[in-house]
């Protein structure tokens, strides 16, 4: 039988700030286990709150990324669980008045598999503010509790069950990360924690209205993770369905290794967490004077900027889809673009030979070697006629090991492209001397051998000779032949 995929998607994410949520305890990884703590972040008896004030803008902020709708009056509620890591026995969350809600993204791209997802909006139905929980280490003969991470600002962002398929939820983490990023809103480090998700996926007859019972998956630490677990827990539903049995609604683990979800839990329903006012805070009132200042800070939105860069450089949706990925490439593009050079043979070059460069180098590109002016005028150059791209990769990867401009290059090395027709006549004269058997192709028509004449040619000038000039003197000398 064919089924229906529904997905939607929790993503919490650490928010970049000073400090804890409710406390001055720094908020930074990384540290000594259970150094960065204090009684308010232990949940000791008979210690209050204080709510910080820039984790409710930022979150305020990533809810107008999203294009969501502020409340300008919400609260914080109770939300009770009894786990090692939950200091207090219950979360400071928000449950029916969050911060931001009815938003929306646009997803775009190439999924993990490769197959293009054509430009799809999906719902944001809420981002709530709450403190993250401690983390629980494992070791082998016991467990401990780190509680360095909890009461770290947490925004939960959940979808609205929009998505279809596996591709479709990679690309919405991949642009929900770049959002954050673009608006250093969080690192989005899943290593370290800094963004989890949960993901939710029923399936149902095709075209039926009524959802069969929902799998919760956790313990996906990376986008692939939740890419590879969808699809297996699609064809395990599938099969269930399939074999005449019913599902039941439960909670379940990822392992990676293996490939496998496996059982933890039956679902907890919301009556399950017992929520409630927080008895120690006050409601949060946003001004209209305080919502026009944040939206005043509004960065640009990567997919503003992606239509941005079709529109007024010229390249194409996909290239700009490449260059907007990332806030530091984006920014190191437009830079080299206002050094000079043609816009598309720059995103070309960066696409190909400096992401190549970068990623075999495990470097950013704020670290890289080749700064934007210096990447301009090696395009500069090419565009001259000054070196052929054959030679232009030489350059470029002396340039990335030794910084130097590409000019300097050229000269210490002697790398001027070859222009003379004299000359280049004279090399093509050499080759056909030298290789009468393609010659004798290219004059019965195979046009192929004319390519390795070409070659021959650019191997005899050591990749100097212009290569269009060659072809056209080549050409000549054959026909004069």
């Amino acid at each position: 039988m064919k089924y229906d995929i529904v997905i939607g998607l929790e993503v919490h994410i650490q928010i970049r700030t000073a400090s804890k949520m409710f406390c001055s305890c720094p908020n930074k990884y990384g540290a000594d286990k259970n150094t960065l703590v204090c009684p308010v972040c232990l949940g000791y008896p008979g210690v209050l709150p204080v709510p910080n004030l820039e984790a409710i803008h930022t979150t305020i902020l990533a809810g107008l990324m999203c294009e969501c709708r502020i409340a300008q009056y919400s609260k914080f509620d109770r939300k009770s669980y009894f786990y090692p890591d939950m200091p207090k026995n219950y979360q400071i969350s928000q449950y029916d008045l969050p911060l931001c809600a009815d938003g929306r993204v646009e997803i775009v791209g190439k999924g993990l598999t490769g197959n293009f997802v054509d430009s799809t909006i999906i719902g944001i139905t809420r981002i709530h503010l709450e403190e993250d929980v401690a983390k629980s280490v494992h070791y082998s003969g016991c467990s401990g509790i780190d509680f360095n991470r909890a009461g770290v600002p947490l925004m939960e962002v959940v979808s609205e069950p929009e998505l279809t398929s596996a591709d479709e939820a990679y690309l919405y983490l991949n642009t929900l990360k770049q959002i954050m990023k673009f608006a250093d809103i969080s690192d989005c480090d899943m290593e370290k924690g800094q963004m989890r998700c949960d993901v939710n996926i029923s399936l149902k007859p095709a075209g039926a209205s009524t959802l069969n019972p929902k799998t919760e998956l956790k313990n996906l630490n990376s986008f692939k993770a939740a890419h590879h677990g969808i699809s297996y827990e699609i064809q395990r539903q599938s099969e269930i369905l399939d074999s005449g049995n019913e599902l039941i609604q439960e909670t379940r683990g990822w392992n990676d290794d293996r490939g496998e979800s496996y059982p933890l839990r039956a679902k907890e329903s919301e009556d399950d967490y017992r929520y409630f006012p927080e008895p120690d805070l006050m409601p949060i009132r946003i001004t209209d004077e305080t919502l026009e200042a944040i939206r005043k800070s509004l960065p640009e939105t990567p997919a503003d900027k992606r239509k941005r860069f079709v529109s007024e450089y010229k390249i194409p949706e996909y290239d700009a889809t490449v260059l907007t990925a990332d806030k530091a490439i984006a920014a190191y593009f437009e830079n080299c673009v206002t050094h000079g050079g043609s816009a598309k043979k720059i995103a070309n070059w960066m696409m190909s030979e400096f992401l190549r460069e970068l990623a075999q180098a495990n470097i950013s590109v704020e670290t890289s070697p080749v700064k934007p002016e210096s990447f301009a005028a090696l395009i500069k150059l090419i565009e001259a006629g000054t070196i052929n791209g054959k030679i232009a990769k030489v350059v470029f990867a002396e340039m990335f090991s030794s910084g130097k401009m590409p000019g300097d290059i050229v000269e210490e090395k002697g790398l001027v492209q070859v222009t003379d027709t004299t000359e280049i006549a004279d090399f093509a004269r050499a080759v056909i001397d030298s290789n009468p058997r393609p010659v004798q192709e290219f004059r019965d028509g195979n046009n192929k051998a004319l390519n390795f004449l070409v070659g021959q040619i650019m191997k005899l000038s050591k990749g100097k000779a212009n290569p269009q000039v060659a072809t056209e003197l080549l050409k000549k000398e054959l026909e004069d032949g």
